[in-house]
């Protein structure tokens, strides 16, 4: 019998693992899938941003309503020791302009393969293809059903999202704590575009600022044959999946004023198309969107080119989506990550009911809470008999 059982082996998982196991205590890691940490590896396919570089209160605050019990987790565990952790395991790191932190190699196998060696050493065995299917840690195996019973368990199961690797939620059928509905978050979203957008999809929407609830940044998105996708549209996602509306400012670098003035030059023969283009330097992409999503457009241009209203069909579905809020609820864990209902039992990672913007921020909170959760772990090892 192992001192302790994981369940999931994405960084939240291995993070718990590896301090359980730093303390000298035998470590099963239970994975459903034939190799590990697969969405861990498709964010390195972007570069792996594993963190992101600003003030301690700006980080904390892109968990909104879950950064009061996040706060000494990412106290113990945030940014900068995310950095120094990947160079304690080889890894030369670089921050970009925007703050955000990335391994040199721009990818992540080199840093996973390095964290796996460790493991190992540590005494870590880690079981692909054993899927839980509930009860007392049951799994379904390569050999048959097989039953795990250790001393202390964390799950670190993942969302309800990317199913293909690995974040399939299934475990909230059987989970017996309490739980939030899942949703998809930082996820595109649908469009039932006219005929004539068809020639700008796959075109990047640059230098606009997107506004939704009290979200508003400048940024860019990408006009999809489904819909909305991209950085920008992650970002201001949560607003408009809980019912905001998307507002889209397409010259930020402008006044109403100064479009109004623009406006007023005589227009000659130019087409419509033209005049904006030349009086304004309206991109063809941003002109589309002005008439799909303007009309009948009025006399006065200038206010709706500063806040023109997107009409959209809701979220891509979850699947799609790069994580998910809801799940096991915060209010059912204690201080130390432990299910109140079932001692002994911890909980890490996207399986939680928390949410957080792309940037860094949902690496380092699955790190943050697996190190937590392991630590609790622990202390529970050695309290126990």
């Amino acid at each position: 019998m192992s001192d302790a059982l994981i369940i999931g082996a994405g960084p939240a998982g291995l993070m718990a693992a590896d301090v359980i196991s730093a303390a000298g205590h035998s470590v099963v890691v239970a994975e459903a899938k034939p190799s590990i940490a697969r969405k861990f590896l498709m964010a390195g396919k972007s570069g792996l941003n594993l963190t992101k570089d600003e003030p301690f209160e700006t980080f904390l605050s892109h968990y909104h309503e879950a950064a009061p019990t996040l706060r000494p987790m990412l106290e113990a565990f945030g940014s900068k020791d995310v950095t120094t952790w990947a160079e304690g395991l080889g890894q030369e790191m670089f921050t970009g302009s925007s703050g955000r932190v990335f391994p040199k190699v721009m990818k992540a196998s080199p840093l996973l393969r390095a964290w796996l060696s460790r493991l190992s050493d540590q005494g870590v065995e880690i079981r692909t293809r054993w899927r839980w299917t509930g009860g007392s840690y049951c799994f379904d195996t390569p050999t048959g059903q097989q039953e795990i019973s250790p001393k202390v368990c964390v799950l670190a199961c993942g969302g309800a999202s990317w199913a293909r690797l690995g974040s399939d939620g299934a475990w909230a059928d059987w989970c017996k704590a309490p739980l939030a509905p899942f949703k998809p978050a930082n996820m595109g979203f649908e469009v039932d575009w006219s005929p004539h957008m068809a020639r700008h999809f796959g075109t990047p929407i640059k230098n606009v600022t997107l506004t939704a609830g009290d979200a508003s940044l400048r940024a860019e998105f990408v006009l999809s044959e489904r819909g909305l996708e991209g950085g920008g549209i992650y970002a201001v996602s949560r607003p408009m999946r809980d019912g905001a509306t998307l507002t889209l400012d397409l010259l930020p670098d402008m006044t109403v004023a100064n479009i109004r003035a623009r406006l007023s030059r005589p227009k000659g023969k130019m087409s419509r198309a033209n005049f904006l283009r030349k009086a304004l330097k309206l991109s063809p992409e941003k002109q589309a969107l002005l008439m799909e999503f303007g009309q009948p457009l009025p006399e006065d241009l200038a206010p709706l080119i500063k806040a023109l209203p997107v009409v959209h069909a809701g979220p891509r579905p979850m699947d799609e989506a790069i994580s998910t809020a809801g799940g096991l609820r915060l209010d059912a864990l204690d201080e130390t990550l432990m299910l109140k209902d079932h001692p002994g039992t911890f909980a890490a990672g996207e399986m939680l009911d928390w949410e957080a913007p792309t940037g860094g921020y949902l690496l380092t909170a699955c790190l943050s809470t697996g190190r937590w959760a392991g630590l609790g772990a622990t202390n529970w090892l050695t309290r126990a008999p």
